[in-house]
This record gives structure tokens, C-alpha cells and sequence, in this order.
């Protein structure tokens, strides 16, 4: 029997289901990130593909005979992916007939960076290859040697007033924000779209870490409703997984029920495992951005790292290699290039360390695997 108060129940209902966001399909919206760029430029530009960035038997004969010398001056060097950005640029430039005569670590400490660029700037290479720790801290180092003539291409980041094409040939990047948009997806597809979740953020002006940030956070706010971000921590290093091991910590004092937390890459990640398990949370579901050993060890043992969004940093260096050949030319260049994600969980773990380092899986990941 139909009753005044079933009528209104009913309606109450169809209300709920017109205005209650669905919740996204995982795997759907994953296998859509493969063949897609999310992400812009530091100035907003449109991503051109690193497919696109090519040079001919030709131009790499003229580069050959230039003799030219580069120095690749990094943010931090303490990472699987700056050492695969590293392993890209020298195997791309020894191909090239380029020199590389320096590599620099600056620990994420700008005044590092900048002592490390004047100290490269002394040996006059013809070419620096970097990613800045700060934008606007680093920038007159930077600007020093582009007066000097030394050909410039960046890494996620380039120095705040440059301009591409200007200042420097080009800026490489991951989808960093598809990135993000992935790692959300990840933890939405383990915790079946319900749940509490932490973040534990990079709290520095730093364009790539930002754009994965607000990829996780966007992607959780529009497509499961069921999830709810209920603390965010910012850690600012160098030492990152100390300070993520505090920052999860509190997260799990304060949120004891917590059922998932977001790391901005692996390194911090690793510190969410460890106060995971001082806490005696090994039930706890963490994703993260960068395709470290030691995460995907623990993706292989099945254990707290569900998924990853990676990018292709070996790949990346071979592209800024080149990048640096059309400057050498005068080539004309893209401003900013863009590789898409790549979401890694156990079941494809082997073939995307491969894709991500040119290199077969560690020992220690295949053993962990069987």
C-alpha cells in the first residue's frame, strides 16, 4: 500500500540519484590515460609528443662534428628516477658525439643549485641540461649562462621570466598531473571508492609536484563521492621520507581509521610505509607517482603500495638529449613535450619497470614477485 510518507521516501531517492555524482569506472578511466596528455606547460603551453622530436641521419652527423660538451645540472640525484633521466641524457649524447663533463646533485636546496651551476659554468659547456629546485631562487644563475651562449633545455621546470624558443630550446616533462589523475584512480580501484584518505604533499613551489597534487585532488572531488580526503601534510626535505614518516605518522594518530594515503612520489612513500607499520597498519593502501625500487618491491610483495602512476624519466632524458641537438642547429623546437602516464599496479609491474628504465626488473622486484 502506497502511503504518504513511501511517496516522499521515493522521491527523496530519485533526488539522491540525480544529485549524487556516479562513481568513475578505475580501470576504464586508466586504460583512458594511455594515449593522453593532461597536463600544460609551465606557461600553459600545449604538449607536443616526445614521438615527434626527432633528428636526422643528417643533423646528428653535423652534431657529431661540433665536439660540443654538456653538463647535466640536477635538482636531486638521490632517486631510480633521476638516475634514469641521467642513464637517457648520457646514452642519447654519447650517441651524439656530445661530451657530458659534468653531473651535478643539489640535494633540492637551491643556493646548492646555484653554487653547482657556477661551478659548471667555469668547465664553458656548450649545453646544460636541468631542472631547477626553485623557480625564481635559481633563475639569475640560469639567466648567467644563457647570456653566456650555453644552449638550454629543461626538466618539468624552467626558471621564472624564460621563455621557450628565447632563453631555452624546450621544457620535457611526464604528464605529471595525469599522473595524479592516475594515482587516484589507483587508490579508488583498491578501496572499491570508499574510504578515508591522507596526503602527504611536497610543500615547495614546485610546478610538477603541484600539478600532481592537484591531479589526486580533482580526480577524488569529481568522480568517488564515497571517498574523503581528511588530512593533507606538507614535507619540504631533503630528507623526504623522514619527513613523510612524521607526516604519516600524525595522520595515523590523529585519523586512527584512515584507510588510504596519497604520497607525491616514492621517496616520501617509503616514509608512509614505515610509519604504517609502526603504527601496526600493514592493512593501510598507499599509492604514489614514480616507479621506484623500493615501492615496487612492495607492490610485488602484494603488500601496502597498490598502484603508482609512473613516468618514462630514461625516455624523457633521451628526448632533452636531442632537444639540445635542435639547439645546436637552430632547429626550430617544441616548446614543451609531454610523455602520457603510465599506471602500474602488480599485474603489469615487469613490463612497466622495463618501459620506465630500458632495463629488465632488479633481482630484488622478481624475487619479491615469486
Amino acid at each position: 500500500m502506497l502511503t504518504r510518507r513511501t511517496l516522499m521516501g521515493s522521491a527523496a531517492l530519485i533526488a539522491f540519484a540525480f544529485t549524487t555524482p556516479a562513481m568513475a569506472d578505475p580501470a576504464a578511466a586508466l586504460a583512458a590515460l594511455a594515449d593522453t596528455v593532461l597536463s600544460t606547460g609551465p606557461s600553459g603551453e600545449a604538449p607536443s609528443p616526445a614521438s615527434a622530436v626527432t633528428l636526422s641521419d643528417a643533423e646528428l652527423a653535423q652534431i657529431r662534428e661540433m665536439g660540443a660538451t654538456a653538463a647535466i645540472v640536477m635538482h636531486y640525484g638521490g632517486n631510480d628516477w633521476s638516475r634514469a633521466q641521467i642513464n637517457g641524457l648520457q646514452t642519447q649524447f654519447e650517441a651524439m658525439g656530445i661530451e657530458v663533463i659534468a653531473v651535478t646533485d643539489a640535494g633540492f636546496k637551491p643556493e646548492t643549485q646555484v653554487a653547482n651551476i657556477e661551478t659548471v659554468m667555469a668547465q664553458s659547456p656548450d649545453i646544460i641540461v636541468s631542472i631547477p629546485t626553485d623557480p625564481v631562487a635559481t633563475a639569475t644563475a640560469y639567466r648567467a649562462a644563457v647570456d653566456a651562449g650555453v644552449t638550454m633545455v629543461f626538466m618539468d621546470n624552467v626558471p621564472a621570466g624564460f621563455v621557450a624558443g628565447q632563453d631555452y630550446v624546450s621544457v620535457v616533462s611526464a604528464d605529471n598531473y595525469g599522473n595524479g589523475v592516475a594515482a587516484a584512480h589507483l587508490m579508488a580501484q583498491a578501496l572499491n571508492g570508499e574510504g578515508e584518505v591522507g596526503l602527504v604533499f611536497h610543500a615547495a613551489d614546485f610546478f610538477v609536484t603541484k600539478q600532481r597534487y592537484d591531479g589526486f585532488k580533482a580526480t577524488i572531488a569529481a568522480d568517488y563521492p564515497g571517498m574523503t580526503i581528511v588530512d593533507e601534510q606538507g614535507i619540504g626535505g631533503p630528507d623526504f621520507t623522514g619527513d613523510a614518516d612524521r607526516a604519516a605518522g600524525a595522520m595515523l594518530t590523529a585519523h586512527p581509521e584512515i584507510d588510504a594515503i596519497w604520497a607525491v612520489w616514492d621517496v616520501p612513500a617509503e616514509g608512509v610505509i614505515s610509519a604504517a607499520r609502526a603504527a601496526g597498519r600493514d592493512d593501510l593502501i598507499i599509492t604514489t607517482i614514480d616507479l621506484g625500487e623500493n615501492v615496487a618491491i612492495s607492490m610485488a610483495q602484494g603488500g601496502m603500495v597498490k598502484g603508482v602512476g609512473a613516468q618514462r624519466p630514461y625516455d624523457q632524458g633521451v628526448t632533452e638529449a636531442i632537444l639540445a641537438g635542435y639547439g645546436l642547429l637552430d632547429k626550430e623546437a617544441p616548446g614543451f613535450v609531454a610523455v602520457p602516464a603510465l599506471p602500474v599496479t602488480k599485474d603489469n609491474l615487469l613490463d612497466a619497470w622495463q618501459t620506465v628504465y630500458a632495463a629488465p626488473a632488479t633481482e630484488n622486484i622478481i624475487n619479491s614477485m615469486n
